[in-house]
Order: structure tokens, then sequence, then C-alpha cells
């Protein structure tokens, strides 16, 4: 199966609609991961789309889609809470699909997946100290932290002290290994959730310090977009969206009644968005077919006109 095949860009159908690519605005696919949404949106409208990803494997796809649209697309590798450091001219639009890429799951050789034997790594630049330091170097009130705090695991202590008995054997390298000491503590049953989702997920937060970064990001995109451009973010756990929801909450204006006939006074609050969307979820059809939609979230915001009284 190739990449293309596999990587299906969840609810891109609605990111589109959100997004509203137009001709000739500029675009920000700040996760481009295998270019799902920035193939979709070039094709849309004649416009130009910049992707950013800290992940160097996908360099070899942006050059790919570099040779088919030119100067149309342009690829940037570093983290998108540097957005602004990154792209210097200010955007019409910029869509996020947050965590961890149906690509790096699918690789074992990246160490993110407990279904598949790999060396703890997690790492999604593929730089810095990667799951093994974690796992082996952390105290064990650190470990627990962790697994409760990004994985929301109930037994998250029993599953440190158990890490923390077995690395004093010997270092703990494996996806495996590491599985199978959380499930001395978690029983592995038939037809459920695997115990190990949530500890692989919080050590992979961790690793990639992904929360912060979420907060950064967003931050920077807001600050990026032009007046009335839009900022699209497709999250799938509850980590990500209580911060994305948040961040439109807190920088949106109140919803007031204002008369027809007053001065344009949108920026008064100071606010960043003028509007911002409920969840939206997908439709049973896409989570059918594409399992990984199952848990996802899309919201939108538009920003402000950045109009002032006289």
């Amino acid at each position: 199966m190739t990449n293309t095949q596999r990587h299906i860009p969840v609810m891109l159908n609605k990111v589109l609609t959100y997004l509203n690519p137009q001709p000739q605005k500029v675009y920000v696919d700040a996760t481009f991961g295998f270019g799902g949404y920035t193939t979709a949106i070039l094709e849309k409208a004649n416009c130009k789309v910049i992707a950013v990803d800290r992940d160097p494997s996908v360099k070899q796809r942006a050059d790919e889609l570099k040779e088919k649209y030119k100067s149309r697309f342009e690829f940037k590798q570093g983290r998108f809470s540097s957005l602004k450091e990154l792209i210097e001219t200010p955007v019409d639009g910029i869509v996020f699909d947050i965590g961890v890429s149906s690509m790096q799951l699918d690789d074992a050789s990246r160490g993110f997946s407990f279904s598949k034997e790999a060396r703890l790594d997690m790492r999604m630049s593929s730089s810095g100290p990667s799951a093994y330091d974690v796992v082996n170097t952390y105290s064990e009130d650190q470990l627990a932290d962790i697994l409760y705090r990004f994985g929301e695991e109930k037994k998250s202590r029993q599953i440190a002290q158990k890490i923390v008995e077995a690395r004093a054997l010997k270092p703990i390298e494996t996806t495996t290994q590491l599985a199978q000491i959380i499930y001395q503590v978690i029983y592995k049953k038939p037809n459920t959730i695997d115990p190990a989702t949530r500890s692989f997920q919080a050590i992979r937060i961790a690793v990639n310090e992904e929360l912060t970064e979420l907060e950064e990001g967003l931050k920077a995109a807001s600050d990026l977009l032009k007046p009335q451009g839009r900022l699209v973010v497709v999250d799938f756990h509850s980590l990500e969206d209580r911060i994305v929801k948040n961040f439109f909450k807190t920088n949106s204006a109140p919803k007031v009644h204002i008369s027809k006939y007053a001065k344009k006074t949108l920026n008064e609050t100071g606010k960043a968005f003028s509007f911002i969307s409920p969840a939206i979820t997908p439709d049973e059809q896409e989570t059918i077919s594409n399992p990984r939609a199952r848990s996802a979230k899309l919201r939108y915001a538009i920003k402000d006109k950045g109009e002032k009284n006289d």
C-alpha cells in the first residue's frame, strides 16, 4: 500500500469549505505531512500554499509538489510555533491537523506505535530527546505526572513504578517492551482499546512538547492572519480540543447587538476573531471509510476586520 493510498486527509471537504480558498490568495498548511490539505487547496483555487512541517522525512513529498505547482507552492521545515519567523508576510488562511500523522504511525522505525516492534523514538523532528530518554531517565514521579497529565491515565503511578523497576534491570529499548510493562498493570482484553494507548500518547506528547507547540502555534497563526483571514483547526483528543476551544473563546469578541447605523467598532474589544464556530464533527460515512476521523473535531475562526471608530 502506498502513502497516497493509506493517508486520507481527515474532514477534507469541511476543511475546504471553512478555509474557503480564493484565487490569488496565500494559505498556510501548518502541518504538511503527506500534503493532503495542501494539494486539495491548490486544486480548489489558483492560490499559493506555504507548507510547514518539522518532520524532515516529508521533504521528498514537498519536492514532488514543488515540481508540480511551481511558484504556487513553498515548503518550510520547522515547528508551527515558529510560523511568524518562517513566514514574514501576512496570509489569508491557515489550517492545522494536530497530532501524529498516519505516515508517522505506519512507519515502524519511528517508534510511535505499540503494535510495531521498534526502538523507542516518537520524535516528530527526528532530533532532540526521544521516548527512550524519557522512559529510561525520568524519575518515577515525572513519569507518573506525564502519564496522568498527557494521557489521562488513571493508573499512571502503578505504570511509572513498573517502568522504573524494569529499567533497573536493563534499559527499556523498544515499543513492545514498554507495552508489555504497561500490560502488567492493565491487562489487555479482546475487543477493547489497547491499554498502552494512553501511555504512548502521553509520552509522545511530552517528547514533542505538543500542547505547548499548539498554544504557541495558535498565537502565531492569529498574528500572521490578515483581517478576515480564516484559521481552521482539526484535532483528535480532549487535551488538544480544550486548548483550541479556549484559545478561540478567549480571543473572540462577545456577541452583542450593534445597530446597522452605528459606526464600525469591531476592533474595540482588542480581540483577534470576530467569529468562532462550534465544534464540527465528521459525518458517519467518513468515520466508516476513514477510522482515524472518528475522534476528530474541527473548529474555525475568522479574523477581525480591524475596523475602528472614526
